[in-house]
């Protein structure tokens, strides 16, 4: 679908409406000019009675119909030229939403929303002193979000505040992500930084090299500066790629120089991958008392498993499930992902069959998302998918199997270019929730990203203003830089709790 949209020269539009345009045509090409002639016509009138006025029309040149959507909303006027301007987005967005939804016939339950963390507007909402019902009727008004999504969201902020009472008061504390940039292979929907490890010894070795040396010179400046860690999540990649021994040594180290490693609320390894799991990587992980670990099915069915390159079997997955469960592994996550190529109903149905049998203490369900940078991306002719409304039904599904099965939604986050518009949830048993997911969405305290590819995300514990902070992706670029970027972080570290660097 190509559309051009004129009156709207400012660029700052550009994107979030490129992103509205996506929701509903999986191939659109918007272009911003100023011509009459025009699939999609926006334009923006402000009044100076403290009025915001748009008005949006499209006209289908297939059917040769004209669809129009006005929207006036009260304008309050502030110093701050940002906060103007994005009411003025949200203006115009609603009314873009608005004529796309009364032309194609399509709703969006997540109304103008395309951002990442949708509970953190109801967060920030309950911070700020409203009521849940008045926040509930603003997001519903001003978003266009719907009443089924505003209660998912209630229903997690609920059970987040349940499992983490002070979450709103650990600004002074941080959580620790530590990155292992390989696996055995690399699968067709994923972007992250890992890299198939067979042959890569030489690089694996100067890895951790530079891990230990990033783990080492953190924890020296949190014991310095009395900072206290919430949780440990180790991620990649897959953390288990690397041997019994290599694990060994890093929780050594981890136990050697963070602080009160005892009083760490959680510490998770992703063991994504059950054909890296073995009996000594276990023993491992019971010997350093660590027992949250993933172990990702992602599909039940094998050709699936095939066609998105993981080179694991159905029967693996199991085995490995009971293998960690015998070896005292107490909180087990899985991952199911809605709509890989191939997949409908039927096989979403099976999926839930088999998870049934395991019951985990955790089930993260996924909606694929079409990355830019991944295999099925570029392959989309070679990966096909279901259509959007089987993706809502097995979305469906799934929120009615976690609820009967005694699953609790605890969080929950949105892609970019995600199937249905729908989102990721993660359910579990109550008491069994993963914190260090909690913390990662709601963006309530810093953490600390150590490792290739790892992200920092420091949150002023005061202004709450967040500052990004990325390690390299590629193994060579962190071997032949992890100092700098340890230095680079402690010095972002130092400001942010305003740390005296004078020698003493």
């Amino acid at each position: 679908m190509h559309i051009e949209i004129h009156g709207l020269n400012d660029e700052r539009f550009h994107r979030p409406l490129q992103l509205i345009t996506n929701l509903f045509f999986e191939e659109s090409d918007v272009d911003f000019i100023p011509n009459e002639e025009s699939d999609v016509m926006v334009t923006m009138k402000l009044h100076t009675d403290n009025q915001i006025q748009v008005e949006a029309k499209l006209f289908n040149k297939d059917t040769l119909q004209t669809f129009t959507y006005r929207y006036e909303k009260e304008w309050n006027v502030t110093e701050n030229e940002k906060e103007n301007f994005k009411q003025i987005k949200k203006a115009v967005s609603y009314a873009y939403l608005n004529v796309l939804q009364d032309m194609t016939g399509m709703k969006q339950k997540w109304g103008i929303l395309t951002g990442v963390r949708p509970t953190k507007l109801l967060h920030k909402a309950l911070l700020a002193g409203e009521r849940p019902e008045e926040a509930h009727q603003r997001l519903q008004d001003e978003y266009m979000i719907s009443e089924e999504k505003v209660d998912l969201m209630q229903r997690i902020v609920d059970r987040q505040l349940a499992i983490v009472p002070d979450l709103y008061r650990l600004q002074k504390e941080v959580s620790i992500y530590i990155g292992i940039p390989f696996c055995p292979t690399k699968c067709a929907y994923c972007t992250f930084p890992a890299y198939a490890i067979n042959g890569r010894q030489g690089s694996v070795d100067s890895f951790l090299g530079g891990l230990h040396y990033e783990i080492r010179e953190m924890g020296k400046w949190l014991k310095d500066n009395r900072i206290k860690i919430t949780t440990v999540y180790y991620g990649g990649g897959t953390p288990t790629s690397i041997t019994a021994e290599e694990m060994d040594m890093l929780y050594e180290e981890m136990n050697q120089s963070f602080p009160d490693v005892e009083n760490i609320r959680e510490i998770t390894v992703e063991a994504g991958r059950p054909d890296t799991i073995t009996p000594a990587k276990l023993e491992v992980l019971k010997k350093w008392k660590i027992d949250r670990i993933s172990v990702n099915p992602q599909s039940y069915t094998q050709e699936t498993l095939k066609a998105i390159g993981r080179h694991h079997t159905v029967d693996e997955t199991i085995e490995k499930y009971h293998l960690a469960r015998s070896m005292g592994m107490n909180n087990i996550n899985m991952d199911l992902i809605i709509g890989l190529p191939g997949e409908g109903v039927k096989e979403f149905q099976h999926s839930l069959d088999e998870s049934k049998k395991l019951m985990p203490e955790s089930l993260t369900v996924h909606t694929l998302s079409f990355k830019r940078a991944s295999e099925m991306t570029k392959n989309k002719e070679k990966y096909k998918v279901a259509p959007r409304e089987e993706v809502e039904s097995m979305m469906h599904m799934a929120e009615e199997w976690t609820k009967d099965n005694g699953y609790v939604p605890y969080y929950l986050y949105r892609q970019k270019n995600i199937l249905g518009n729908l989102e990721n949830v993660g359910y579990s048993f109550p008491g069994q929730e993963s914190i260090y997911n909690i913390m990662i969405m709601e963006e309530q305290q810093t953490i600390i990203g150590l490792g290739c590819g790892a992200s920092s995300k420091f949150v002023h514990p005061v202004t709450g203003k967040i500052t990004q902070f990325a390690n390299p992706k590629d193994p060579k670029s962190y071997n032949d830089s992890f100092q700098k970027y340890t230095d680079e972080k402690i010095a972002i570290l130092n400001e942010l709790f305003a740390v005296e660097t004078t020698q003493k």
